[in-house]
């Protein structure tokens, strides 16, 4: 099959970041591609004006791209938060606030995938505590998700740059993720796989790939060690997604990579143009 054969998104919140954010859609266009992600792009907003939402939307029609990826509100990203809705307090009140609000720009854009980033442990609240402030606020999400047709992603980082963040194993996500459709009975919950954070976690990818492609909704790659485009490492991703297609796996692929001491349009070399428009 090889890297040809794949459905590639860019994530417009690591790629093209050298841009305003109005700019990059444009730009991940000219590069060839027909398909966009984004963590959510209002940091210090979860509910931003009706005009900032209208602006990106715009952007996104204009540029003839598609929207197949959005996180929900996850604090300080990139930088020290890893997810609002497992934090007690005005996190988890401003996650709470932004579940409509992402979900009716994601049903703007006809975007059918919303990452939920769970969040980091807290210096004196019990875990148990967190975990079941995290589930209520997954089922809100999930149900939210679901009033537009829409899958709630599960994300697994990892443990060496994220130690406060309790998924750090695609166990531990997956278990989440059964714990959300177990208390929703809509099953629209499904795993983020993410490469680059599993081969940082140490874990066996062929076997990953094996027990849980058929519970995944979407898939993001970097290369290891660097986080860097395809080939500037030494993870065998055209390999790892060839065997995610022969599991099953036809979703999108995210690309969630940092373009290194080059403009991000420069990053995509070991990808042929013709092969960059979704199919």
């Amino acid at each position: 099959m090889g890297f040809a054969e794949q459905r590639f998104n860019v994530n417009l919140s690591i790629l093209f970041t050298e841009l305003p954010l109005l700019e990059r859609p444009a730009a991940a266009a000219a590069a060839g591609f027909t398909a966009v992600e984004l963590w959510w792009p209002w940091v210090d907003s979860p509910t931003p004006e009706r005009s900032e939402l209208d602006a990106l939307k715009t952007a996104i029609e204009d540029a003839g791209v598609r929207l197949t990826g959005l996180n929900f509100y996850a604090g300080r990203l990139p930088g020290p938060d890893r997810g609002a809705l497992s934090v007690p307090g005005e996190e988890s009140e401003r996650f709470r606030a932004n579940i409509d609000v992402a979900a009716g720009f994601a049903r703007s854009l006809g975007c059918t995938a919303l990452n939920a980033l769970y969040g980091n442990r807290v210096a004196g609240v019990d875990p148990a505590e967190q975990d079941a402030l995290a589930l209520e606020n997954l089922v809100l999400a999930a149900r939210a998700a679901d009033r537009i047709g829409a899958t709630l992603l599960i994300e697994t980082l990892n443990q060496p740059e994220s130690p406060l963040y309790p998924l750090v194993s695609a166990p531990a996500g997956i278990g989440v993720v059964d714990r959300v459709n177990d208390a929703t009975g809509l099953g629209n919950a499904r795993f983020l796989m993410d490469l680059y954070h599993l081969s940082m976690n140490g874990e066996d990818l062929p076997s990953v790939i094996e027990r849980y492609a058929d519970r995944t909704g979407h898939v993001q790659i970097a290369d290891n060690p660097g986080r860097g485009a395809p080939g500037t490492g030494s993870l065998p991703l055209e390999d790892l997604l060839d065997r995610l297609g022969k599991a099953g796996y036809d979703g999108w692929v995210g690309l969630e990579y940092k373009p290194g001491d080059r403009p991000s349009a420069e990053a995509f070399d070991w990808l042929p143009r013709e092969a960059r428009a979704a199919r």
